[in-house]
């Protein structure tokens, strides 16, 4: 087969082509709509995928030469697509009701701690069970509970809310030198620890909270602050010999609360950075501003962040002078 043929996927009616090799989750973001959710597949890092489940998708059509349906849900993140393939994502009741029970599943364990979590709006899992929750729990036992463990001075663990996604592992061994925490023991006892309680001091260490898709790793010096929505991302870069030195900073007033990695519209990170651009350059002077961000309007952060839409004009000759749909004021707040 040519290197320059391309395989066609039909996904909820849609129809795209991709290269051979792409997976289901990947030809949908190339689509650019119908696409699952994804807890713990993260472009960047090698291997990972397939763990979570929430990006479970129905094959109708398995290709134009075998057009049999596949007879069970597949994790799209890790199935290759194949030419003529069928895919229903949003539109199979069966995909839905599977993931409700999924997210039921990862909420088993994570406690509703929304309200005390740094993470809150801008956590992956609350999404997910805004989307796809049920109204209650049918799980009646006790969560599981861990010991509290100091890894760091910039890094804190909550084990208790952590889905075992394995991102955080897959950004130490891949980008920094030497990995010295990871998944321990196993089934319902498994957690992220460090070895021997040792403290994660690599200069890239801080990536595993931008990874982290829902607050078990947060920003220690970012803590209790503020409420991400009460903050506004910025945009800058700064010449640094250890990483590309293009970030986000999130201001209050004057204040540059945390500094964060770059993400893209998947909300994964573009580059990773040191640990020396996210806890110890907060000073707007150690930067050069780029411009605010331009926030999804799905999330909670773009409050007060979009151009309002203006009263119509009420005088009779003003009114001539517009549209009647009203004018933009691209001004933020």
């Amino acid at each position: 087969m040519s290197e320059t043929t391309l395989f066609k996927v039909t996904i909820d009616g849609a129809e795209v082509e991709v290269a051979p090799g792409t997976t289901i989750l990947q030809a949908a973001r190339q689509l650019g709509k119908h696409v699952p959710p994804a807890m713990c597949y993260y472009t960047k890092l090698q291997g990972s995928g397939g763990k979570c489940r929430t990006c479970i998708v129905k094959v109708t059509a398995g290709s134009t030469k075998d057009p049999r349906p596949m007879p069970k849900l597949v994790a799209s993140c890790r199935t290759p697509v194949m030419d003529g393939m069928v895919v229903a994502n949003e539109t199979s009741p069966e995909v839905i009701e599977a993931r409700k029970g999924v997210t039921e599943f990862l909420l088993i364990n994570h406690p509703l701690d929304c309200p005390i979590c740094d993470q809150a709006g801008e956590c992956h899992l609350q999404d997910l069970g805004y989307e796809h929750g049920a109204q209650k729990t049918r799980y009646d036992f006790e969560r599981r509970t861990f010991e509290k463990i100091d890894i760091g001075p910039y890094v804190q663990l909550h084990m208790t809310r952590c889905i075992l996604c394995y991102r955080c592992v897959y950004t130490a061994d891949q980008i920094t030198d030497k990995r010295v925490h990871g998944v321990l023991d196993r089934g319902d006892h498994s957690e992220i620890s460090t070895y021997i309680e040792k403290a994660i001091t690599n200069d890239f260490s801080g990536n595993v909270i931008d990874v982290c898709p829902v607050g078990a790793l947060t920003d220690k010096t970012f803590r209790f602050k503020s409420r991400v929505w009460f903050t506004k991302p910025v945009f800058a870069h700064r010449n640094c010999p250890k990483c590309t030195g293009k970030v986000t900073l999130w201001y209050k007033g004057e204040d540059v609360l945390r500094v964060t990695g770059r993400k893209d519209k998947w909300g994964e990170l573009e580059d990773f950075i040191c640990n020396t651009c996210r806890f110890e350059t907060k000073k707007t002077a150690d930067w050069v501003i780029e411009g605010v961000v331009d926030v999804d309007r799905h999330s909670v952060i773009s409050q007060n962040k979009y151009p309002v839409m203006s009263e119509k004009p009420v005088v009779p000759q003003l009114a001539s002078k517009h549209t009647g749909e009203g004018t933009w004021d691209h001004q933020l707040k």
